[in-house]
Formats: C-alpha cells, structure tokens, sequence
C-alpha cells in the first residue's frame, strides 16, 4: 500500500513538507483509538529473542530510529507505535535556531537517497525538556542527539554540550554526541584528537557527579581515514565513552545516477553510504577487539542490510532514509526475519 499509493503521493511534495504532512497525519491516525489499538496489536510485537542488553540498558529490540527524524521531541511516542526498540531525538542545541534556508532536504529515488543540508533547526533544549517531563512509560529507549550552536565558538564547544546533557539528564536513557554534522561550519573538525577528548573527557566529569549513570556514545563521520578512525578508538576506550553511532552522513558523491550539481552542499544519506558505513563499523569492531559497542546506521533498507551491519560488528541498527523509502511495514519485517 505504502508503495504503490502513499509514496507516489508523498512524493509529489517537497521532502521537508511531506515529512510534517506525514507525521501530522499518523498523529490524527493514532488519537483515533481503534486505530491506535489496532496499529500497536500490529507493529509492536517484540519477541523476547529479540531484546538486547548493551550499553547498561536492555532493549526491547535491535531496530532503532536515527536522529533527525524527530529533532524536537515532538513525535517519538508516535514513532514508537511502528515497533522501534528506541528512538533517537534531536539534534537538539541549548538554544532555538532556525538551521539553513530552505530549500536543504533533497530526495536522489534514483539513488534511494537523502541529501540534507538542515543545520540543527530545533527549538532549543528547554522546550524539549518541557515535552519529555510529560512522556509516558512508553517501554522503548530515548536517546538524546546533543549538539553545539551555530554562533557558539569550538572552543566554547563543551559548555553547549554541558547545557544539553544536565537539561536533559531526567529525561533520556543515553546520550549521543553528535560533533559529525557536516552542516555547521567547523562541527567535524571537533572529531579532532584534542577538542574531542576534551568534549567527552568533561562530559563524563558532569555525569560521575549523578547519582545515576547514563551512557554517553559519540557519533562519528563516514568520511574519517583510518588513521583518524584509529584515534576515535583510542579517545573511546581512553574516556570510558560507552560506544560509537557508526555513521553519520557523508560528503562524498562518488558512484550517484542521480545529479547532484544544482543541489550544493549537504550530507548524503541512504543506499551509497551503506558500503562505507559497513567498512567504518567493521574497522572499529576489528581493531578494538570488539571492545566498543557499535549501533550501525546508514544505508539499511531490509533484514539483509541489518544483518551485513551486525556481522560487521553493530549491536544495534538505527534507520532513517530507508523509512522513507520502504515504509511503514520496514521495521515489523526486519523484526520478523531477526526472529526467524
């Protein structure tokens, strides 16, 4: 159904639009009740072969929703009615910021492909905190995507990321620093050796002063050589950083049908970046022993893709672009073929 005749309609509108026209429409769906009790009799099943303890916390399932998605924490309970295990909100920045202009979100179908030049648009941490104080014991995972703003100097870095985590520390089960966004200008150079550890090196001084301790992951890049890539592992394991988001989008264009030359800057998401997501996971799996914990993302579209991921060395799977592409029915079939 979603194929044959939500999709071609969707598609008829700009990206952005037709994200909040869909979203919209499956909270007008979900406040109907029958409709709600019927969708969750049919999404989310979790089989208990399925859950999966990493990082400190149990999931109900490996199949998670990537950041970006839902960046102000307006939809995630929502989104949770299609049977993730967790949802990632955010980025989300300590304060409101409108992002890039539009037009920055471009569909390539021919390439099953995203490229997105967003910039962090949020409505700043405090109205995020004000929407998770009334979530509900909702039986999935949050993670909170944090990030610095776009006027707030690299060096001045760790405060921005200070701010997010004690605001939102209440409220979410980990926490992801997202320093590989390649839409704000000089974010990637903090994946660098010095200002990194730095980052995650004061990060984890604000939680050992929590009476509870929650996990902390770093969300690297695609594009880092596996020189930079061998520095990330060190900086993981030096830090006690308890796991890396393996990968974020990327700027190469290599091997696309689609053209690309109008469209300007922007991160790549989707089908091309699958292969060097793969190779990223399995270099950090292989060279630290399998001593990080890995969720895997970019490119998974179905169950063969999941399972090239976690044979790479991902514990978990975050998806994104290929919702967008298959459907709604994506996660239920991914979960059934895990189970089978």
């Amino acid at each position: 159904m979603y194929q044959l005749f939500i999709k071609p309609i969707l598609f008829l509108f700009p990206p952005e639009k037709a994200h909040k026209m869909t979203i919209t429409l499956w909270h007008i769906l979900l406040s109907v009740p029958l409709v709600s009790g019927i969708v969750k009799w049919w999404f989310r099943d979790n089989h208990p072969s399925l859950t999966k303890k990493v990082f400190g916390l149990s999931f109900p399932n490996p199949v998670g929703l990537a950041a970006g998605f839902d960046k102000d924490g307006k939809y995630f309970e929502d989104m949770a009615h299609l049977g993730f295990g967790f949802i990632e909100i955010g980025t989300v920045t300590p304060k409101p910021q409108d992002g890039n202009p539009a037009p920055r979100l471009f569909r390539l179908p021919q390439d099953e492909a995203l490229i997105n030049r967003m910039g962090f648009n949020n409505d700043g941490v405090d109205a995020m905190a004000e929407r998770l104080k009334s979530k509900k014991n909702s039986g999935f995972i949050i993670g909170g995507n944090i990030g610095k703003n776009k006027d707030t100097p690299n060096e001045n870095a760790l405060e921005d990321y200070k701010i997010c985590l004690h605001k939102l520390y209440d409220y979410v089960d980990y926490f992801v620093v997202n320093v590989s966004s390649p839409n704000t200008p000089g974010l990637r150079s903090l994946q660098e050796k010095g200002p990194l550890t730095e980052i995650l090196t004061g990060l984890k001084k604000e939680i050992d002063q929590k009476p509870v301790k929650k996990p902390v992951l770093l969300k690297i890049a695609p594009d880092l050589s596996n020189e930079q890539l061998d520095d990330i592992i060190e900086i993981v394991l030096t830090t006690q950083t308890d796991g890396i988001i393996a990968t974020n989008t990327t700027i190469e264009r290599k091997g696309l049908r689609s053209k690309t030359e109008d469209i300007g800057a922007g991160g790549l998401s989707g089908t091309p970046v699958k292969k060097r997501s793969t190779e990223v996971i399995r270099y950090l799996s292989e060279k630290s022993g399998g001593n990080i914990p890995i969720i895997g993302v970019g490119g998974i579209s179905d169950f063969v893709d999941v399972k090239e991921k976690m044979e790479a060395g991902a514990s978990l799977v975050q998806i994104y672009t290929g919702l967008i592409y298959k459907g709604p029915m994506m996660v239920k079939n991914i979960k059934k073929s895990l189970v089978q």
